[in-house]
Formats: C-alpha cells, structure tokens, sequence
C-alpha cells in the first residue's frame, strides 16, 4: 500500500484531529510520558509553533509534526527543535513520517534557519543527517538520543534548551 500523502500547513480546523493522531502514536511507545499532545497545544498557545505540518490521506489527518525554537547557551541563534513527530499507527511505516521530516526541514531551510536538533531514536534519525555532536548537549537527556543537524556548517557549543511548552503535562 502506498497512499497518496498531502503535507500541509496545519489549519485551525486541524486541532482536534492532531491531538487524536498524537495521542495514538505515542499510546503504546515506553519512552514516552504520554503528554506530547500537551506539548503541542502549549505551543501553539505560546505562539511557538513556527512550522506545524499535519500528513492527509484520502482527507483524513493521519500524521503531524512541530518545529519550535530553540536557546542555545553559546548564544547561537535561529535554531529549532524538532517534535513531537506522530504518525497514526495503521499509517505507519509508510514514509508519512519521513515525508513530514523532509518537508518540515525543508522549509526550515527556507526560513534561513541555522539548524535543528531533536531528542529521538538514533536509528531513524540518521538517515535525514542528523547527527549526535560533542558539545552540544540537553541535559537530563543521555547523548546518544540527542541529534542536531546543522544547517550552515557552524556546530554550536552548549546547552540546548527547548521552549518552555515542552514541560507541559496536562
């Protein structure tokens, strides 16, 4: 099977249907603290959502990812962090995820962003060139799950702190 996938913008009328999707693609996963859906709704109260893309398929909402801004200690600007990235469970492994990721980095590109970094599973996240960098930490995390890509060459040094709405629990 390989549906035709629609990335788009998120819309308002998209809201509902993020949160059911998140929901489901965290449901079962162990790592998770089950509150991504909180996350992303703190964002977007925070207005800290610069790129939500949700995946269609056949008009229906089936996968979504954020982009939000980023501190950096070294002083490092225009750095975002990717996620939550969800994609629901019978669409899975169909690319949606991937697609998402590429458009998403793609137009963060676009904006001129310097770079992006994410908390995520090291086999998956390669692949887009991700890559965990000596230096460049977000504490609490252990190294090896924490993933940055740079977009102009430069490789910040420092402590990564991810917007505030990442704490959100409900």
């Amino acid at each position: 099977m390989n549906p035709k996938i629609v990335i788009r913008s998120e819309t308002d009328a998209d809201v509902s249907a993020i949160t059911k999707v998140t929901v489901a693609a965290f449901k079962t996963l162990e790592i998770s603290n089950h509150t991504e859906q909180f996350i992303i709704a703190a964002l977007r109260a925070a207005k800290a959502l610069t790129i939500s893309l949700v995946a269609e398929v056949d008009g229906r909402v089936v996968g979504h990812i954020a982009f939000s801004p980023v501190t950096i200690s070294d002083g490092t600007q225009n750095w975002y962090g990717l996620g939550p990235v969800s994609v629901l469970p019978d669409y899975q492994r169909q690319g949606i995820g991937k697609a998402l990721i590429q458009e998403g980095l793609s137009r963060l590109k676009d904006m001129n962003a310097q770079g992006c970094c994410l908390v995520g599973h090291p086999g998956y996240y390669r692949k887009f060139g991700f890559k965990n960098m000596p230096g460049l930490v977000h504490e609490g995390v252990p190294q090896e799950v924490f993933f940055a890509l740079s977009f102009d060459g430069h490789t910040p040094q420092g402590t990564v702190t991810f917007h505030d709405g990442f704490t959100a629990d409900g």
